[in-house]
């Protein structure tokens, strides 16, 4: 037993470099084997593509033809948001001949990895044991897996990496690595660097019996330093202003169907206890994946007995950063809510502090109670204490490395497979500044999978900034009049207004119970004169949708556009021209 006891307990000034490694090798092995398992899923199909990468990653198809998505207000969109650091990033990989959607694919093995070994730095800084630095990486590990935003390949899929690497280079006191760090966060997910500075503005402040003010001259210009870079990182988004308009505000939002219970961007909540706790955009913890890292709340209270945990004396006052990240996520998370929407969601604020902080007090409270065990272990002679200790450590270890075979959505990787592949390749042989209508789901795919424009589609009706919003709503709005009116000549208005060549229907679109339950429904404006509509009579689009359908896939009609209003009366001919090509 003393054998194994310092095998796994041997503090890191006493461990060779190759037991470091071991154990590090064994977090890096538990990442990749789940990595591959997410690969395998990304490329199991040809026409498969992350959700939150059909917003954020189609439009950068331009960078191997500019040609694409002319005029297109979604694309131009995305393309405007999307931060400097991460639009250069996959910018610089098209520019070597990699297809950002492949390399979307294949960058979480790679994040996640390097994630997981700046976790197991971290958390030997805190407890310098190599289990505990294990631990720790095997939890950072299967939180990035338990959640799509690594796997998404999103600005956000690059924060966990950069706030691990943050925090190691911090509590190093390496100065220049962290302030690359906040460069980096700045220049792929901008608005965490809030949360450094406020860890930044924490450094100088010690837990003597009482909060007091460092006296190391060190840690205020170490602080100081930070912050003239997180400082300089910000200003250019403070001086800026949105092409798209402002963002807008809480009592605009709250007059916005979108924003609420079953829409697309969903936050306000009746229920006040789910709003601020589990709310997905506006709690404070809307996910509690990997449900073992519960266990860091224990923390405290082992630090507070180390006759019964003798590693707890061991734990460096380094430890102290974890509340401080609470409690730097907190505030910002308040300071979210009181400027709403103005630093994006609250609840990203608290989501990955609370996360991580609680990751790395888990990894130390097990190998407490790891070795605290072990060690009662070998002083008990009496079976049944032994039996219960032994059955107790295997549950906690079972808990941790077979988690994932007893979870359904691990990894959670939230890919989705085009079910249409002969639809894709028919709109990617029409010219490239063709424009397709649809209020189907399937119009969300198009862009991705055909490289061609649509005029609107759920996955980018995204309602943040007023100028972007205001329109794709008007946009919303009018396919649905367009496509439940009986007049001919509004349905002209709308394919010469928006320039449309294509319009994909299916037979379910024409059924009231499509309108009230699709994503439309949140534009009661339009679909509630639709729904009296078809209640009436039957829509010109649905009239005249047969003779015009160019191309069918399954239970999908592409109707010709022009086709559709060939005999109104005194029409002009559709500037759009909506021919097959």
């Amino acid at each position: 037993m003393a054998s194994l006891d310092a095998f796994l307990f041997t503090p890191v000034a006493k461990t060779s470099r190759w037991r470091r490694l071991f154990w590090l090798s064994i977090c890096l092995t538990y990442t990749l084997i789940w990595g591959i398992v997410a690969a395998q899923e990304a490329f199991s199909f040809p026409y498969t593509v992350q959700d939150d990468a059909r917003q954020h990653v189609f439009w950068m198809q331009r960078f191997l033809d500019p040609n694409l998505f002319p005029n297109d207000l979604i694309a131009d969109y995305f393309q405007s948001v999307a931060p400097w650091g991460y639009t250069q990033f996959y910018r610089l990989f098209a520019g070597l001949g990699v297809n950002p959607l492949l390399l979307s694919k294949l960058l979480p093995l790679p994040l996640t990895l390097a994630a997981t070994a700046y976790g197991f730095g971290v958390a030997v800084q805190l407890l310098p044991i190599p289990l505990t630095g294990c631990l720790a990486g095997m939890l950072v590990s299967q939180t990035i897996w338990a959640h799509e935003d690594v796997i998404s390949a999103s600005p956000r899929a690059f924060m966990p990496l950069i706030f691990l690497a943050f925090l190691y280079y911090l509590l190093r006191r390496r100065l220049l690595p962290c302030l690359v760090t906040i460069g980096l966060e700045g220049l792929f997910y901008p608005q965490y660097v809030f949360v450094f500075a406020g860890l930044l503005l924490c450094l100088p402040l010690r837990w003597r019996r009482g909060l007091r003010l460092s006296r190391e001259r060190q840690d205020y210009w170490f602080s100081a330093a930070g912050l003239v870079v997180a400082f300089l990182v910000l200003l250019p988004f403070a001086l800026s202003a949105s092409v798209f308009g402002p963002t807008i505000t809480a009592a605009e939002a709250r007059e916005l169907p979108e924003f609420y219970l079953g829409n697309r961007s969903s936050f306000f909540r009746d229920n006040a206890l789910i709003f601020w706790l589990t709310g997905f955009r506006s709690g404070i913890f809307p996910s509690f994946a990997p449900p073992i890292i519960a266990l860091g709340i224990l923390l405290p209270w082992l630090l507070q007995r180390p006759q019964k945990f003798p590693l707890a004396t061991q734990v460096h006052r380094k430890v102290m950063i974890l509340p401080q990240i609470a409690v730097v996520g907190l505030v910002l998370f308040g300071l979210a809510h009181a400027v709403l929407f103005k630093l994006h969601l609250p609840s990203r604020y608290t989501t990955y502090t609370l996360r991580y902080a609680l990751i790395f007090a888990t990894a130390i409270t097990l190998t407490l109670l790891l070795e605290a065990g072990l060690r009662r272990w070998t002083r008990s002679s009496s079976l049944l204490p032994r039996l219960g200790i032994a059955a107790l450590t295997v549950a906690l270890a079972g808990h941790l490395l077979l988690l994932p075979t007893y979870t359904t959505e691990f990894p959670d990787h939230n890919y989705r497979t085009g079910e249409n592949p002969s639809l894709y390749n028919f709109f990617a042989q029409q010219p490239k500044d063709i424009r397709i209508a649809s209020l189907l789901r399937e119009a969300d795919n198009l862009p991705t999978f055909s490289q061609r424009s649509v005029v609107v589609g759920r996955e980018f009706a995204i309602p943040y900034h007023v100028g972007y919003a205001n329109q794709f709503r008007q946009r919303a709005m009018d396919l649905i009049r367009a496509q439940y009116t009986r007049d001919p000549a509004e349905l002209q208005r709308v394919i010469d207004t928006y320039q449309i060549t294509f319009w994909l229907i299916e037979p379910e679109v024409f059924k009231p119970r499509f309108l009230r339950q699709e994503w439309v429904r949140q534009y009661p404006t339009a679909t509630k004169p639709a729904i009296r509509n078809l209640n009436r009579g039957v829509p010109v689009l649905q009239q005249r949708a047969e003779g015009c359908t160019v191309f069918r896939a399954k239970n999908l009609s592409v109707v010709d556009a022009t086709c559709l209003v060939a005999d109104v009366v005194d029409a002009e001919p559709s500037a759009s021209g909506g021919t097959l090509r």
